[in-house]
């Protein structure tokens, strides 16, 4: 048997380190074995998917030091590699399960889905689908369909009995049958869920071993129900712990940067970076951390990952990239890394026109311009942060947080964009547009005016301009929890007016 390992990331927004994690592991424990790994990409939600978050993908693995044997870029024998390319391999699946009897469609509406649930809630009881649908006859369905009523599909979970999950750093993992959902398979839409795709691609093409994020696990009974409907034999399954805050938290985008391409904006090596997420998968006994990609396949072990989560701790990368800034480059190496870095055309273009018209001078560059090669900003302080801000310091930080969670869902990253999030935070916080633009520039720029602030942004980058905000908000005082939600409201009603 040859062995063969995924990776099945979504393009829906920026490439996560913890993707890299599990490629990485994926891609090390193929190769340790003499096997194939794959890329897969798991596009069936065409609302937030883009041609544009799959090629950063691509591209920050590629960067990393990874490849792939098949994948949409590379073609294979196992294609199409994208979910939305495959409608019909899941279409006729599922009609194979409501032929046998496996699934069932269900024509609740969302308004009595929802009740269900509350009524579950206040019960105590696990809230998960009651099986309304289940009782009706071919005459039921067959006038609900001839009346257009639109259905979801969903499969059968048996009443009673157990699942056992077997895996590989956990061992059995047992669940009762009936805290399991009637998961839906096939949406009112057409399209798959995550969980039929899921299964029928890994069987199709020829999955062996599903190496996965532990939020997963709660899905594996579900899973392997459907490879037993089906009659096919399932992958072998190892759910990953999540990689974690320093608090032990989920790793998360307000605490620590996820995107793989911010750290590759803020000047770190790919060999540090892969260096780094190896030596989670390391055994803790090696002495000297630094290491290379075929020493963490040569090496490889899955029971030397540790089930309390790996600490995602960036002062262990900065050591580790400057011992590969220091010891693997020569001069000359040196200055080809900050050349591909950002001394290059494509990044240095839109800089040179935004400061041409500003200077009087070539060296004005270096104070108008240097902000565009940092990560955060130096020495900037909180006194700064209020530096001639007309707005109160409340409505300062709820202007940031706000941003942030605007520039967090715009599909396309571009001036328009930016510039409709910034006009919408001055209109839910009753602010002049100029009066919130001097905070944002002095967070963003470290200076009240300089080059355009919206081409700024743009060229910056979504992963640094979150930086720089959640560090602005860091100086001025991070906001609780009900400030939040306070906040988020008024822009929903904004929206909603």
């Amino acid at each position: 048997m040859t062995v063969r390992t995924r990776v099945a990331p979504s393009p829906t927004g920026d490439p996560h380190v913890g993707t890299a994690y599990i490629a990485l592991i994926n891609y090390c424990f193929a190769k340790k074995h003499g096997g194939e790994f794959l890329l897969r990409i798991e596009d069936t939600d065409q609302a937030r998917s883009t041609l544009q978050s799959e090629k950063m993908i691509l591209d920050s693995l590629r960067w990393l030091g990874l490849s792939w044997d098949e994948g949409p870029d590379v073609g294979g024998p196992h294609g199409p590699y994208r979910q939305s390319e495959r409608s019909a391999i899941y279409t006729e699946h599922c009609d194979r399960l409501l032929a046998d009897g496996h699934a069932f469609k269900c024509y609740c509406t969302s308004e009595k889905l929802a009740a269900m649930r509350r009524h579950q809630i206040a019960a105590k009881q696990p809230p998960k689908y009651d099986g309304t649908c289940l009782s009706l006859t071919d005459t039921d369905r067959a006038k609900l369909d001839a009346e257009g009523v639109s259905h979801v599909v969903r499969m059968k979970i048996p009443t009673e009995g157990t699942c056992v999950v077997h895996d590989t750093l956990r061992g059995e993992i047992e669940f009762e049958n009936a805290v399991v959902d009637m998961q839906v398979l096939m949406k009112s839409d057409g399209l798959p869920t995550y969980h039929l795709a899921n299964v029928v691609d890994d069987h199709l093409m020829g999955i062996t071993h599903v190496m996965r994020g532990e939020e997963w696990i709660s899905s594996a009974p579900k899973h392997l129900l459907l490879y037993q409907y089906f009659g096919w034999e399932p992958p072998v399954l190892t759910h990953l712990p999540l990689l974690r805050n320093a608090d032990k938290s989920k790793l998360s985008k307000r605490k620590n940067p996820t995107s793989i391409l911010c750290y590759q904006r803020a000047g770190y090596l790919p060999q540090a970076m892969q260096n780094f997420l190896g030596l989670f998968i390391k055994s803790a006994s090696e002495e000297d951390e630094k290491t290379s990609l075929q020493e963490l396949i040569d090496g490889f072990d899955v029971h030397n990952i540790s089930l309390g989560g790996p600490v995602f701790d960036t002062s262990k990368l900065d050591w580790l990239n400057g011992r590969y800034l220091r010891e693997e480059l020569d001069v000359g190496q040196f200055l080809d890394a900050v050349k591909a870095w950002a001394l290059n055309d494509s990044y240095l273009t839109p800089i040179a026109e935004m400061a041409q018209a500003r200077i009087t001078k070539l060296s004005d560059l270096g104070s108008l311009t240097g902000m565009f090669f940092m990560n955060r900003i130096d020495g900037l302080t909180a006194d700064a942060l209020r530096d001639g801000v007309k707005i109160d310091q409340d409505q300062q930080r709820a202007a940031y947080t706000l941003a942030l969670q605007q520039f967090d869902g715009l599909v396309e990253w571009n001036k328009e964009g930016v510039e409709t999030t910034l006009r919408r935070t001055a209109e839910v916080l009753e602010a002049k547009l100029k009066d919130v633009i001097r905070p944002m520039y002095i967070a963003i720029t470290g200076q009240p005016q300089g080059v355009p602030l919206f081409d700024a942004i743009v060229h910056l980058g979504r992963d640094i301009i979150r930086e720089r905000l959640r560090h602005a908000m860091e100086l001025l005082g991070p906001a609780s929890k009900k400030e939040v939600e306070a906040w988020t409201a008024l822009l929903a009603a904004e929206k909603t007016d």
